[in-house]
């Protein structure tokens, strides 16, 4: 195994949309169902994030459609401000870097998010490279930001460990040949880590 690759949400960090929906209703002409909706299932979410649109032209749009009445620095503080970090996992990845192991993140995500998880949870500078949906212009399950994965990491088939709480991401993994670990509970992680022989033992509870 040469590297560890990580999801992000749902593996390292929680997250809860109807935050930003309640937020968005409370300074909206949209009720919070509306908002919810939108936030949850409109296609602009997903053209925002294989980077079709800009941060300015998503918040313009949802603007247009719910009546938002802030700003973009105001929609951005509840848009992005709705994670939570999964300490177990955290802690997980400190041990594989504190080893020695090169690391990695690869999530369907969009810049609002990132610069919220960059600003506010210190683990996230502590990877070696970052594939993003939203820079690459795929998501997962799309065979083609998998590719990119394996241009970051310099490596193939099983000397790449990945971590997903997805299972469509997972099978397209496993169809190149990836080491894989389908993400549930963090205990059933780290215990499948430590089976592969990675890591010994970590503070998880």
């Amino acid at each position: 195994m040469k590297a560890v690759v990580f999801d992000l949400g749902k593996v390292l960090v929680d997250f809860d949309y109807s935050i930003a929906a309640r937020r968005i209703a409370a300074r909206s002409r949209a009720t919070m169902d509306i908002a919810q909706f939108f936030i949850e299932h409109s296609p602009v979410l997903y053209r925002y994030e294989v980077g079709l649109i800009t941060t300015e032209q998503f918040y313009e749009d949802v603007r247009e459609r719910t009546g938002f009445l802030g700003d973009l620095q105001e929609f951005g503080q509840f848009f992005g401000d709705i994670f939570t970090p999964i300490p177990q996992m955290v802690e997980l990845h400190a041990s594989l870097r504190q080893i020695g192991f090169p690391t990695y993140i690869f999530s369907n995500t969009n810049e609002l998010a990132i610069r919220h998880i960059n600003a506010n949870f210190s683990f996230y500078a502590n990877f070696d490279a970052y594939v993003l949906s939203y820079k690459e212009g795929a998501m997962k399950p799309d065979g083609k930001i998998y590719e990119a994965v394996e241009r970051a990491t310099g490596c193939t088939g099983d000397d790449i460990l990945y971590i997903d709480d997805r299972p469509e991401n997972i099978a397209t993994g496993v169809a190149r040949g990836w080491r894989t670990i389908r993400h549930e509970l963090p205990l059933k992680t780290i215990a499948a880590v430590e089976q592969l022989g990675l890591v010994t033992s970590t503070k998880a509870p």
